[in-house]
C-alpha cells in the first residue's frame, strides 16, 4: 500500500520514501527485463532455423571402386576383304545379298564361262599333241633316229603346254568369284547381268566374329595398361546396355608426333549385338579396390583444393579432402571423412562455412523445434 505524502516527517521521512520508490522501479525493471530474454533467445532460434538453406546430402559408404583410363573409339572388323573379280565377264548369277553370312571359299558371283572354257579346251589339246610328240621322241632317240637336242626341245615345249593348260583352267576358276575370309556380306556392287570388269571390287566382307576398337592412349598410361585387362564398352547406338572384353594387345612404341601409344581392345562372341562401325566409350579396369569410402562427386567443391561440405548439428563446415579412385558418380575419399558423414550434394552455392541448413527431407533439429515452439507461444 503506498502512503500519502503527509504521513512522512518533513526533509528525512521524504528523502527516504523516494529512495523507497527508486528501488520499486529498478526492481520491476528487472523482473521485466528476466522475462525479456528468455524469449529474445527463442525468436533468434526460429529465426535462424527460419533462415536455414535448404540442401540434399549423402553419406560417405564402402563400396568397391576401380581405377579406369576412359576414352572413345569405333568398332572395327577383326578382318575386312574387298572381293574383287580376277577376270572380265558377264555375272550370270549374284548369288549373295548383303548381310548375309558367308564361308571362305563359298560362291558369291558367276560369270560367263564360255571364253576361259575354249581357252582351257584349245590349251588341252596343245598339251595332249606335245605328249604324244615327247613319248614318240623318246622311242626314236634309242634308235638314234631323233638328236638329243629336238628331244630337250620337245620337253620344254610339252612342259610350257603344261603351264599353258593350268593357268587356262586357273582363268576358268575365276569365272565363279569365291568369298575369301569368312564373315557377312556388308556391300555389293553388283547385279545380275552387269559386265565385270576384271580387278572390280563387287563385294565388301567383314568377319564380324570378333570387333576391335583401337585407343590412342597418353604416353602417361604406359606402365598401367597392359594386355588382359578388363574392358566395359558403352555404345550410342544401344542404351543402356554394356559390353565386356578385354586389351588384346598394347603397342610397345610412342608416337614421337602425337605421344601416344595405341592401345587394341577386342570384343568377341558374347557382344553379338556390336556392328563394324559403332561408336563407343571405353573403359578400362587396371586396379581396384574392394572397400573404398567414397562419396558422390557431386558433392565436391569447384573452387580450388578437393573439398566438401560436411553436416553436423544443423550446420555445414568445409573440409578439405584427399581423392583416390574415381569410378562412374562415385570417387574415393583417401582422407578427411569418416564413414557415415553426410556431404552436401546440391544447395552448395548458397553455403559458406558455419552456414545453418536444413537437410531436406529429414526434420529439423530438437532444438531448432523447441525454440519455434516456445518463440510461437510468447507470441500469444
Amino acid at each position: 500500500m503506498q502512503m500519502p505524502p503527509s504521513s512522512f516527517p518533513a526533509g528525512r521521512g521524504r528523502a527516504a520514501y523516494a529512495a523507497l520508490l527508486l528501488a520499486a522501479a529498478l526492481l520491476l525493471g528487472g523482473c521485466k527485463s528476466g522475462d525479456a530474454q528468455p524469449k529474445d533467445a527463442a525468436a533468434s532460434a526460429a529465426q535462424n532455423a527460419a533462415e536455414a538453406v535448404p540442401v540434399e546430402v549423402a553419406r560417405a559408404s564402402r563400396r568397391t571402386v576401380a581405377a579406369s583410363y576412359t576414352g572413345t573409339a569405333a568398332l572395327e572388323p577383326r578382318a575386312e576383304s574387298q572381293v574383287v573379280a580376277k577376270t572380265s565377264g558377264v555375272a550370270l548369277a549374284v548369288l549373295v545379298e548383303e548381310g548375309q553370312p558367308v564361308a571362305a571359299g563359298q560362291p558369291l558371283v558367276r560369270l560367263d564361262p564360255d571364253r576361259a572354257r575354249l581357252a582351257v579346251a584349245q590349251s588341252e589339246a596343245q598339251l595332249r599333241k606335245l605328249e604324244n610328240s615327247y613319248r614318240r621322241a623318246q622311242q626314236l632317240i634309242g634308235q638314234q633316229l631323233i638328236s638329243s637336242a629336238d628331244v630337250d626341245q620337245l620337253k620344254y615345249d610339252l612342259d610350257n603346254a603344261r603351264a599353258q593348260y593350268r593357268l587356262a583352267t586357273l582363268e576358268l576358276s575365276y569365272t565363279t568369284v569365291v568369298a575369301p575370309i569368312a564373315g557377312v556380306i556388308a556391300s555389293r556392287s553388283i547385279k545380275t547381268g552387269n559386265f565385270v570388269q576384271i580387278n572390280t571390287p563387287i563385294f565388301r566382307i567383314v568377319d564380324d566374329s570378333r570387333l576391335e576398337a583401337a585407343l590412342n592412349v597418353p604416353e602417361r598410361e604406359l606402365a598401367t595398361l597392359k594386355p588382359g585387362q578388363p574392358v566395359t564398352l558403352l555404345a550410342d547406338a544401344l542404351p543402356g546396355r554394356s559390353f565386356a572384353g578385354r586389351v588384346d594387345r598394347v603397342a610397345p612404341v610412342v608416337d614421337s608426333g602425337s605421344g601416344t601409344f595405341r592401345v587394341v581392345c577386342a570384343f568377341d562372341e558374347d557382344a553379338q549385338a556390336l556392328q563394324p562401325g559403332m561408336f563407343g566409350r571405353i573403359r578400362i579396369d587396371y586396379d581396384q579396390r574392394a572397400d573404398a569410402l567414397v562419396v558422390p562427386r557431386l558433392a565436391l567443391l569447384d573452387d580450388g583444393e578437393p573439398a566438401v561440405f560436411r553436416v553436423r548439428e544443423g550446420k555445414v563446415g568445409r573440409v578439405q579432402v584427399k581423392l583416390g579412385y574415381a569410378e562412374g558418380p562415385w570417387v574415393e575419399i583417401r582422407d578427411g571423412l569418416a564413414e557415415g558423414d553426410q556431404v552436401v550434394t546440391a544447395g552448395k552455392v548458397a553455403l559458406r562455412d558455419g552456414s545453418a541448413v536444413q537437410v531436406i527431407g529429414q526434420p529439423l533439429p530438437a532444438k531448432a523445434v523447441a525454440a519455434a515452439e516456445g518463440a510461437k507461444a510468447g507470441g500469444r
